[in-house]
């Protein structure tokens, strides 16, 4: 069965190119908004990832879904530091932070509207237990003292953050001596401080969890797991630090990508509906050329693939016009509150080659729905009325 060359559908798609354009633009606008929604579900999942390591291991109270609604004693927090499966740190000491977590609210920059900040009480542990964390100014907080570093991302957005200045909470001055780089994780939208100063600014008199890290990662947890079970003084849960950021980020990647994705199915139908009306005009115009291309031998399912190819290329190019605009956004900084902890969390668009492939998938799948019932129309055309018509 003779095939109709490519180069002619493309060609009939730049004879219109005005109306092209048009339909193209409103499918690249369809396209741009679902590649978006992929991007912050995305971005906002390899944020709060980071942010956890392979291995670390955080204890909260049994139950807790956040560290802001964790409780862990004293008592349980000395019996986790005394374990023998802790790792050693280059002081010779087991590698063991014991954290306080609380959300602190702080004026926007540039509006003043307040907003949750998370507020964390750690020690020099705490920040070796993070490497990813780099002083990108300034210097760390020096324990036993009311000064705290804040984050790039904690810096940049909100009123009196900045190098040198002093924040108020808890009934005391905080001197802010240190900038702090997370690498692009949740910790870029904090403010830490010392621990035990912390714990009595807000009137805390338990951590909020535990990390630590053990000497043999791969089997530690399950024998320390073993070794905590059916004590009644335990009341703590151990986690992979990394699961436990995975779990965080699981309610806002859901909400987000459930609802841009409703966005762009009620958004498509439009652009289906232009790419329809787009392919029945091109069939209306060109009735002479199909019943020429039937008479010279093309039968009607090549005229049917014809149509519908020069449907899916007018999608394709929409896609990828949508794609480089959606793609731009990665240099875009944004903030969100994460519903798990009602903090501010700063976040970057991220796109990946899996959400490159849906998007262009979705922009041919609204170019097969809208160009097929015009290409079925177009093949059913009889020789003589076309030729008639023509």
């Amino acid at each position: 069965m003779k095939q109709i060359p490519l180069s002619y559908i493309a060609r009939n798609l730049w004879v219109r190119r005005v109306t092209t354009l048009l339909t193209a633009g409103g499918m690249a606008l369809v396209v741009y908004t679902f590649a978006t929604v992929l991007m912050m579900s995305e971005g906002i999942r390899a944020t709060l990832v980071a942010t956890g390591r392979p291995d670390n291991v955080i204890a909260l109270r049994r139950g807790a879904g956040a560290e802001i609604n964790s409780g862990v004693d004293r008592a349980q927090a000395n019996l986790l530091a005394t374990l023998p499966d802790l790792a050693i740190g280059l002081d010779g000491l087991p590698m063991i932070s014991k954290e306080m977590v609380v959300l602190n609210s702080l004026p926007k920059r540039g509006s003043g509207t307040p907003s949750n900040v998370s507020m964390r009480g750690t020690g020099p542990t705490g920040l070796a237990l993070r490497p990813q964390v780099k002083l990108m100014a300034g210097r760390f907080f020096r324990p036993g003292t009311a000064e705290i570093v804040v984050g790039k991302a904690v810096a940049t957005g909100f009123e009196g953050t900045q190098l040198g200045q002093r924040l108020r909470f808890g009934g005391r001055d905080w001197e802010i001596v240190g900038v702090m780089d997370g690498a692009h994780t949740a910790f870029d939208s904090e403010i830490w401080g010392d621990a035990e100063l912390m714990m009595q600014a807000f009137r805390r008199n338990a951590f909020s969890i535990v990390l630590f890290r053990l000497s043999d990662p791969a089997g530690g947890l399950a024998h320390v797991q073993s070794q905590l079970t059916g004590d009644p003084r335990v009341t703590v849960e151990l986690k992979p630090e990394i699961r436990f950021y995975e779990e965080q980020s699981e309610a806002l990647v859901k909400f987000i990508t459930i609802l841009g994705t409703a966005l762009s199915i009620i958004f498509s139908i439009g652009a289906i509906v232009g790419a329809m009306i787009t392919m029945f005009a091109a069939v209306a115009q060109r009735t002479g050329e199909i019943g020429t291309l039937r008479a010279l031998g093309f039968r009607r399912g090549t005229v049917l693939i014809a149509f519908l190819a020069e449907s899916l290329l007018l999608s394709l190019v929409g896609g990828l016009i949508g794609l480089a605009g959606a793609s731009l956004m990665q240099t875009v900084n944004i903030s969100t509150t994460n519903f798990q902890t009602f903090a501010e969390l700063a976040f970057q668009f991220k796109l990946t080659p899996g959400i490159a492939v849906q998007t262009l998938v979705f922009a041919l799948f609204m170019g097969f729905i809208g160009g097929f019932i015009p290409a079925w129309r177009a093949a059913r055309l009889k020789i003589v009325d076309c030729l008639r018509a023509a």
